[in-house]
């Protein structure tokens, strides 16, 4: 398994794309956090970074798609799969790789954004004015969400051959997740859809992390998202080798 990761993480790597993708999600927060006056934190006049935490969601639905759309269809459109599937790996061995590898790279876009909290802190009057274990909590929601996404990335890649298809699914789904159930909750007043629609949402667990707080219900929702889109990957996985 580690074999795979790191063959997928290098190759992910030397890829032209990883980079761009990775530079065009960090040349945006910069500008929506510090230039765009709707968003600027200094417009806003409090050293927090809620306006950074709310929009990365948003990128990630792009970054994260980006990123994972290749992990399977690039491998079934030149066959290699077919030389990994007869390799002794299980089919959740594979699946974990590309995962953790995708990961990792997730991991590798948010590190730049610390330099944020450190502006932040040092612009802050006085020195140091700002919620650091409200930071601390809204980036472990962060790392949280991205692991969400890329579970649906790579969802989204085992299902097709081309990686602009995968990519688009990926973002739909993804869109659905964090917004589409907190609408729907909104659409059916009475209180025991409500509560069962926000329980479902994406959003809902990610802002309750964000508060600081570690909840272990909002633990254990994110990782049983994450198991059920690579359970669905296996399935669809499995089945095609069948």
């Amino acid at each position: 398994m580690y074999a795979v990761f790191k063959r997928e993480l290098f190759s992910l790597l030397n890829s032209l794309m990883a980079y761009i993708t990775i530079g065009v999600f960090l040349l945006t927060s910069g500008l929506l956090l510090w230039f765009f006056p709707d968003t600027s934190i200094l417009e806003y006049g409090y050293a927090e970074l809620t306006g950074f935490f709310s929009l990365v969601p948003f990128l990630f639905m792009f970054l994260i798609p980006a990123i994972t759309m290749r992990s399977f269809a690039e491998e079934r459109r030149e066959g290699t799969y077919i030389l990994l599937a007869s390799r002794p790996l299980t089919d959740w061995q594979i699946i974990l790789a590309k995962y953790f590898a995708c990961l990792v790279l997730v991991l590798f876009s948010l590190v730049p954004t610390i330099i944020y909290y450190y502006s932040i802190y040092k612009l802050g009057l006085p020195a140091g004015n700002i919620d650091t274990g409200a930071v601390i909590g809204s980036y472990l929601g962060l790392l949280l969400l991205g692991s969400a996404f890329v579970g649906i990335g790579i969802f989204a890649s085992s299902i097709t051959k081309n990686q602009v298809i995968a990519f688009a699914v990926a973002v739909f789904i993804c869109f659905v997740a964090y917004s589409g159930f907190d609408a729907l909750s909104k659409i059916f007043s009475m209180r025991y859809l409500e509560s069962i629609f926000l329980g479902l949402s994406v959003n809902e667990h990610y802002q309750s992390i964000s508060r600081g707080v570690l909840d272990t219900r909002d633990l254990v929702y994110f990782i049983s998202f994450v198991f059920f889109f690579l359970g669905i990957t296996k399935l669809v996985m499995g089945g095609r080798k069948w």
